[in-house]
Parts: C-alpha cells; sequence; structure tokens
C-alpha cells in the first residue's frame, strides 16, 4: 500500500494560534511571488500577487493613519455637564464635543460643507455612524438640530475617529458654535431627507440634486454626462467612439510618455483599479486612484505615475469638488500632461468665460498676458441661463517648478463642441517622488449677464476661503434656552416599546459558525449596522463581511449549519412578532467594526 511522501519540515509547523499565524505576512508572501517569478510559474505568480494586494488593503484598514482629529480623544465633556434646558434635549446621549466655525474673510455664508476628523475614547461609543447628531447654538440660546453625515469610522487602539460632514451657514466676521453629540447605545442611522439621490453600485452612479444629474461611466468612473436642470434641462456630453474607450466629458488625467510615442490615460481603465465610495444624505464621494493604461495595455504597464481622482457631490449646491494627484514614483520624461480637460460635444453656449489671478471673471477672449495664469474657465449662455465653469482653487506642486495655470476654453473644438485642457508642466523631467497637487469646483448656476459673474467670483472666493473649523469649549455661563423638540427620534432616549438591549444581547447568540472555533456573534463581528423597533416590528440591517459571500440569509432565517438565525432568535424575546432584516453593502464592512471581543476572538488584539 503506498504512503503518502513526507512533507520536508511538517513537524516544525506552528500551531495557529494567533493572527500571524493564520495569514502569511507582507514579507513572505513577497518572497513566494519571488520565488515564483524565478521558476516562470506565471499563473502562481499572478495568485499571489492578487494576494499580496489583500494584505496591502487588510493592513491599510487596520494601520492606515486617519489624520489629526480637530478635537482630541479626551478632550470633551458630558451632556449631564450641559445647562437643564440643553441636557433635557439630548437626553438619550451622554458625551458632547464643542466645534467652533470661524467666517474670517468677510463673507455672507450661504451653506456650505464643513468637515471635521473627530475622536472619542473607544468605550464612550459603539458605532459613530449611528450615534453622532449635530446641533448649532442659536442666537436665542436653544439648540437646533443640523443635518450630518458620518463615515470612514475606524478604530486605532482605544480610539474612535470618524470624519462629520454638515452645511453650515454664516454672517460675515461670525463665530458660531456646535455641539457634535455622541454616547447613545439606542441611537439609530440618522434619516435626513435631503434632495441628493444616489442610485447604482459601486463607482457606477448616478448622482443627483436639484440642479444637476451626473453619471459616472460604468467601465471606469469618470464623469461620463452632466445634465443641467434648467427648463429644458441641458445635457452635457460627448459623442461618438473616443479613443476607443466610452466617451466623457472629463478626459483627465493623462500623460505622453517619451517621445511622443503614447498616451497613458485613466479613460482606459477597464475598471477602476482602486476606489473607495461613500454614500449619504449630505454627499456623495466617488475615489480612484492606480496607474494610467496604455491603449495597448499590458503590452506596455510602466509603474511611473500614479493618479487619484475624487469627486464630491453635495445636497442643496450646484458645483461639485474635483481633488487630484499625480504622484511621481520614479523620475520619468513627459512630453505633456493633462490634469483637467472638459470635452463638451453640441454647441449650447454661447460665450466663454474665465478668471485671471485678480479674482474677476471675464467674458470673451482670454487676454495673452494672463494665459499661463487662469483661475477659472468655462462657458455660459445668457440668454438660456446656463453655465458650466471650472474654478481652480488649489493648484500647486512638490519637487517641480510653479505650475502653468493655463487652460483657456475653446468655444469650436473640432467644430462640434466646447473644449478646456490644462497642461500645467512647466518641465518635462518629472524627477521621483514630484506630486502634483489640485482642487477644482465646477458651478453649473443661472448665468445672466448682469448677475453671472459676481455669482461666480463670490462662490469662488468663498471656497478659497472656507469657514475655518477649531476646537470649542462649552460657553459658560451661555443664556440656554427651551429648543423645540428633542434630539431624539423615537425609541432613541430610551423609550423603546422593546429595550434594545435585550435585543442586542439576542444578537449575540446569533454565530459565524463558518468560524468554527472563534465562537463569534454577528454583533461582535460587527455586521449588525442598525436596529429599529417600531411598534412590536424589529428592523435589522445587516452587511455580509465581502462580496464573495453576498447571502445575508445565512444569518437572517439560516442556512449551510448557521448557529441561531437572526429571526428566529429575536421573535423570541418578548414583546417581538415580526422581523425585518434588511441587507446593506454601503459602507462596506471592514474589521474596524470589530468590537473589542470580536478583535479578541480573531486574535487582531486591541
Amino acid at each position: 500500500m503506498a504512503t503518502q511522501p513526507e512533507v520536508a519540515g511538517a513537524a516544525d509547523l506552528p500551531v495557529e494560534a494567533s493572527y500571524q499565524d493564520r495569514t502569511e505576512s507582507f514579507e513572505e508572501k513577497m518572497a513566494l511571488l519571488e520565488a515564483a517569478w524565478q521558476k516562470k510559474d506565471y499563473r502562481l505568480a499572478r495568485s499571489l500577487a492578487h494576494s499580496l494586494r489583500n494584505t496591502v488593503l487588510q493592513t491599510q484598514i487596520e494601520e492606515e493613519s486617519p489624520g489629526t482629529p480637530l478635537l482630541p480623544a479626551d478632550r470633551f465633556a458630558t451632556v449631564e455637564s450641559l445647562p437643564p434646558a440643553w441636557r433635557a434635549w439630548a437626553q438619550g446621549w451622554q458625551y458632547v464635543k464643542v466645534v467652533y466655525l470661524d467666517e474670517k474673510a468677510g463673507l455672507e455664508r450661504p451653506p456650505e460643507p464643513v468637515e471635521v476628523l473627530l475622536s472619542c475614547p473607544a468605550e464612550q461609543a459603539e458605532s459613530l455612524a449611528r450615534e453622532v447628531r449635530v446641533a448649532q447654538i442659536a442666537a436665542d440660546g436653544s439648540l437646533r438640530e443640523v443635518p450630518c453625515q458620518t463615515f470612514a469610522e475606524v478604530r486605532r487602539g482605544g480610539e474612535r475617529l470618524a470624519k462629520v460632514l454638515f452645511m453650515a451657514t454664516s454672517a460675515a466676521n461670525q463665530r458660531n458654535t456646535y455641539l457634535v453629540f455622541y454616547g447613545n447605545p439606542d441611537a439609530e442611522l440618522p434619516e435626513y431627507p435631503t434632495d441628493l439621490d444616489t442610485r447604482g453600485e459601486g463607482f457606477a452612479l448616478d448622482i443627483e440634486n436639484a440642479f444637476f444629474k451626473a453619471s459616472l461611466s460604468r467601465q471606469m468612473g469618470q464623469l461620463e454626462r452632466l445634465n443641467i436642470k434648467r427648463e429644458h434641462g441641458l445635457e452635457l456630453y460627448a459623442g461618438g467612439e473616443g479613443h476607443g474607450e466610452p466617451p466623457g466629458i472629463d478626459w483627465a488625467h493623462d500623460y505622453v510618455t517619451s517621445g511622443n510615442f503614447q498616451k497613458m490615460r485613466i479613460t482606459l481603465w477597464e475598471t477602476c483599479p482602486d476606489y473607495e465610495v461613500v454614500r449619504g444624505p449630505l454627499c456623495t464621494i466617488v475615489r480612484r486612484w492606480g496607474i494610467p493604461y496604455s491603449p495597448v495595455h499590458p503590452v506596455f504597464s510602466p509603474s511611473r505615475l500614479n493618479i487619484d481622482v475624487e469627486y464630491r457631490f453635495y445636497a442643496g449646491l450646484p458645483w461639485f469638488h474635483k481633488s487630484g494627484t499625480m504622484q511621481a514614483i520614479k523620475a520619468f520624461e513627459a512630453e505633456a500632461l493633462r490634469d483637467d480637460e472638459w470635452v463638451f460635444t453640441g454647441q449650447a453656449f454661447t460665450e466663454t468665460v474665465w478668471m485671471g489671478a485678480d479674482g474677476h471673471l471675464h467674458t470673451g477672449p482670454v487676454d495673452e498676458q494672463q494665459r499661463k495664469d487662469l483661475w477659472a474657465v468655462g462657458f455660459a449662455n445668457p440668454q438660456s441661463g446656463d453655465s458650466f465653469v471650472g474654478l481652480f482653487l488649489e493648484h500647486w506642486a512638490e519637487g517641480l517648478p510653479e505650475l502653468l495655470h493655463q487652460g483657456s476654453p475653446i468655444p469650436f473644438y473640432r467644430w462640434h463642441g466646447q473644449v478646456w485642457s490644462r497642461y500645467p508642466l512647466p518641465v518635462t523631467q518629472i524627477p521621483a517622488g514630484a506630486v502634483l497637487h489640485q482642487k477644482n469646483a465646477y458651478a453649473a448656476i443661472n448665468f445672466t449677464a448682469a448677475e453671472g459673474p459676481r455669482l461666480l467670483e463670490e462662490l469662488r472666493h468663498r471656497l478659497v476661503a472656507p469657514l475655518a473649523a477649531s476646537a470649542g469649549e462649552v460657553p459658560e455661563g451661555a443664556t440656554a434656552a427651551a429648543s423645540a423638540g428633542r434630539l431624539a427620534r423615537s425609541g432613541e432616549a430610551g423609550d423603546s416599546p422593546i429595550p434594545k438591549k435585550a435585543l442586542w444581547e439576542a444578537l449575540r447568540d446569533c454565530k459565524d459558525e463558518q468560524l468554527y472555533t472563534a465562537d463569534i456573534s454577528v454583533v461582535d463581528l460587527g455586521l449588525v449596522y442598525d436596529l429599529r423597533v417600531r411598534g412590536e416590528t424589529v428592523q435589522v440591517v445587516m452587511a455580509m463581511p465581502h462580496r464573495g459571500r453576498p447571502r445575508l440569509g445565512y444569518f437572517s432565517f439560516g442556512s449551510g449549519g448557521n448557529s441561531v438565525p437572526v429571526e428566529q432568535r429575536l421573535l423570541k424575546v418578548p414583546g417581538v412578532k415580526s422581523v425585518v432584516v434588511e441587507q446593506t453593502w454601503e459602507p462596506g464592512w471592514s474589521s474596524n467594526r470589530l468590537t473589542d471581543e470580536g478583535r479578541r476572538k480573531l486574535g487582531l488584539g486591541q
């Protein structure tokens, strides 16, 4: 009878007792990849390269710095310490941080987005996405809730951090005070009605507000069409066959290689190499990054320039942001490089518009002396009121001479439409480590000959000098007036008809038995995003760990040997007559959602 060959070193294999035992390190995978490459085992090399990418992704999730928070974790006040009127209004919440917003440019501020990074001790919150609420102290001393969006939540050691975005208004030269509440285990994911509607999956999105509808390419996420929602609904699009890729209106970013051999484009991606999407009631963010592709990819796949592009679309605003960086990974030559180009099919606009360094908007041809120092370019039709204008807010580089701020608008590009194209490089030799930065806003305002220039000048002025956020303190001796209503919705202030604590405890009996010996619940895995009680009905919002396991029914009603299904367990809680389990992919699950117990059981530590 044949015997199995003995595996060399098998007796020395470690017992898988820690996280490090259960997944190979970056360094070990690199060594395995190098060995496969030397053996010309290219299929194995491809498998290892993909596995290596997953290691990088998980390490980023666990270790990437979220930045420096506006208020450190230990800077907070208790709700109990607030004046009685405020304390009663915020019943259900335990902690509060204070943010000052200062208007320093002498401008009246209509709503504009403000984003702050906040941190708190991990034991003070279970989910900042569920718990954070923002309120402004009004002039009469009352509190007024401000819709907010909390995202990018991470756990770093003993702290939880998250970004909080809200819309703020201000009079000129005014300081406004905002209270950020957190620490409420009964809180539910907040719902704020806004005009921002985002449809689709991944980066293949249609994003709409009251002013426009933006459609992103289903192939690579670039802005493909923009419908300006005024009267007839002007649609900006690029017709034809592009350069073999789907045409769009945003063609940046790209560069031409040495000797004018070929153009490397991000619009040639067959899908986004990497991307992140944030969807919410106030802002939808689509960030994509990677190495641009050759027209005959992968025959040529130089790793010389990493391009990172982000769109931000907001509720209630007739403009959106685009930010980008182009980072030289190694020294190389670029015959040309573009970091902003827009092309529109059709002859919808009658005027070219532009702004020099003085901040004044002009119509007509660009002055020859200002062609390399432009800070806004675009097109308008004063008769119809339609306009689309790029406002350049930031444009600078590290490791390069001063960039050229050019891109004169051309009204009759190839006789079928309009275009502007910015070529910022003052040199062709790009040193390793050089980085080009940009931040732009693109506005589609109601443009008239009398008011259009002023509106765009004021908008750019506000955007280059935004409201300044700083750490604040609870005002001493403030007149704290009674506020309308209360911060809590029904069931968020300890008044749930079925105690939520009992529901959360019941869910701890629902385990993921695919982790055979970990004995870990859906709660400790962080798969439960929200829990609501409406009468005798419990609504649970849950995620799956990744797209390879898309079937939530495994947890909700039971499948494949699951321990205790969610619906079955919750129906045993007194008072529960029905259970509704909803699945979500937004935001995607990560190890940052694990509880302390969950991290311990998976061997991740604190």
